[in-house]
Order: structure tokens, then sequence, then C-alpha cells
């Protein structure tokens, strides 16, 4: 009979052995986030539009999760470097990615081949801006309006050369659906980010561009000239500033949310966390000011809306790239 007491006492022991255990291993397991920095990938170079927004937004971000946010520009394949490079991180809610929206939305049309599906291995966080793209071009070019400049193009077809943030960004597809639309042809030059494309129009060498913001700072200047913003109505900014469509071109629109993803399986209370202090960022009236100088406009949304925007951005998308025939190898 006394063989079960010792059972029972071994029994016991070992259940307030797994009890101090549990004890322990609890609070360990439930490690504040964060506690260590974050990175903030940006898949295109310093200088351009992705890379103002992930500046404007870090400081707020930093103050908030008491954590410093460290951005990595990762440049390269009209940001499938960068986009890899968060795909295939931890998913443990210390690496995100602000980018544009045609990574999101145009790569996966164009590219036959991609390191990663960003619809599968991305999470949506966070829409940051509402981005237009507008047409400049260089005042060496004899076309003050949108009118006299698409007469222009087409008396020199094959002979004037746009620059784009690289292949199958989002200021290239706007501008092949210019062409579409106009029935006009230009050369293509494409750039790894729309920083250097700009560099190359301020200088000449290329004679205009559809550009997500950056270059309207030298339009006041005279050194570009503003002709028209590829969207469905006229920025607030610019209303004197015609969109395509009033000139007969049809269906041209390079509107594109620039937003924040998180590797998939990231953890939803991190994801939650992360989209209301981005959103409470937006707030802030200076980065307001700094979106505004881009043309474009906050965009704060839920994690379930903006991903809907990213579905509606991919359907109006690949439905052009299709019709149009564009794809890169």
């Amino acid at each position: 009979m006394r063989f079960p007491h010792r059972i029972a006492r071994a029994l016991c022991a070992a259940l307030c052995a797994l009890g101090l255990l549990a004890g322990v291993s609890a609070p360990a397991a439930a490690q504040p986030w964060p506690d260590k920095p974050i990175r903030l990938v940006v898949n295109f170079p310093a200088g351009g539009a992705a890379d103002t927004l992930a500046r404007g937004i870090s400081p707020g971000l930093s103050e908030a999760l008491k954590r410093p946010v460290v951005i990595d520009n990762r440049p390269g394949a009209n940001g499938i470097v960068g986009g890899d490079a968060v795909a295939k991180a931890p998913a443990d809610g210390y690496t995100f990615l602000l980018t544009s929206g045609g990574a999101v939305a145009i790569d996966p049309f164009l590219y036959k081949k991609m390191p990663y599906d960003p619809l599968k291995d991305l999470t949506p966080v966070a829409s940051v801006a509402l981005v237009r793209v507008y047409l400049l071009v260089h005042p060496s070019v004899p076309a003050k309006t949108l009118d006299e400049f698409i007469a222009h193009v087409r008396a020199h077809p094959g002979k004037l050369s746009y620059g784009s943030a690289g292949n199958g960004s989002t200021p290239h597809i706007a501008a092949e659906m210019f062409k579409r639309a106009g029935k006009l042809d230009a050369m293509h030059v494409p750039y790894k980010g729309a920083a250097p494309a700009l560099s190359d129009l301020l200088a000449g060498q290329v004679q205009f561009m559809f550009d997500p913001g950056p270059g309207l700072q030298h339009v006041a200047s005279g050194k570009l000239r503003l002709l028209a913003v590829a969207s469905a109505k006229r920025a607030a900014q610019y209303p004197d500033v015609p969109t395509l469509a009033e000139a007969g071109l049809q269906d041209v629109d390079g509107d594109s949310t620039f937003g924040v993803y998180a590797p998939a399986g990231t953890p939803p209370a991190i994801v939650e966390r992360m989209n209301r202090e981005i959103n409470r960022t937006l707030a802030g009236a200076q980065l307001q000011e700094n979106v505004n100088k881009l043309g474009g406009a906050v965009a704060p949304l839920s994690i379930q809306a903006f991903a809907e925007r990213q579905n509606v951005d991919r359907a109006r998308y690949g439905r052009f790239i299709r019709q149009a025939g564009i794809t890169v190898d």
C-alpha cells in the first residue's frame, strides 16, 4: 500500500516543478514588442518618393514605439531586390518594407519569374500616401501646354526620350499608358529609381518623364515644366494643371498607393499595432505638408481597406499590362 503513496508524492513533485517552470517561461515568452531597433526597408534609392515617405514617418514611429526605426535602402530590379529581402526576413516584427504600389500591383504582371510572390509573401500593414505622377518636361522642349507637347511628340516619332524609375515602375507604366492612348512613339530610358531619372531630366539627357513628386520642386524655378497630371482628376495642389484625359487621352491613371508591408506570418498583434502607430504619425501637420509638396496626400487606412486598395490597383494595372502586351524578362 505504500507504493501508491510514493507515486503520488512523485507526481506531486513533478507537477510542482512544471508549475515553477511555467512561471519562469511565461514571462520570457511574452517579451514586449519591440525590444530592439526596427528595420524599414525601402526598395528604391535615396531621394525618391518612397525614401522621402519612409524618412517622413520614421521619427514619429520611433517616438511611439520607443525604439529606433532604421531606414535601409535596398534598390534594384524595380524594387524586387528589397521586396525579396523583406519577404525572406524573419516574421518577428523587426523588418518592414515601405514601397510603391507598383512593386505589389505591377511587378507580378510584368516579370515572368520573381523570387517571391508579393501577395503570398508580404502582409499589408498600412497605407502611407496616395502618390500621383506628373508629366514634367525639360525646358528645351518647345511646348508650353499639354496639347503642344502631344503635337510635338507626334511630329517627331521616336526622337524624344523619357526617363523612369525602372522597367515596370509606376512612372514607366504611366508613360506607356500615355503613349498608347495618344498613339505616340518615344524612347524609354529606365533608371534604378526616380531620383537618378530626375537628375538626367534636369540635365536634359532625357526630354520628359512621369514623376512621382520630387521633381515638382524644380517647376517654380523654370528648371522643369509641369504640363499634366496622370490621374483621374486634377490635383488639389495644382488646380490649373490638366489631366491627360482633358486632352483626349483616356484611361491614363498613374496613381499609386505607397504603403508598409511585413513578411507573411508576422503576428497580427504587431501588424495591428504598426497600423495604428503609422496612422497616428500620418496625422502630423509637418508630414502632411511634406507629402503635399510631393503632389500627393496622406492616406491612412485600416489594414483591410489597404488590402482592398491594393487589389483594386492590381486589377487596373494588370488589365492595362495584358492589353498592351508589356513584359520584362
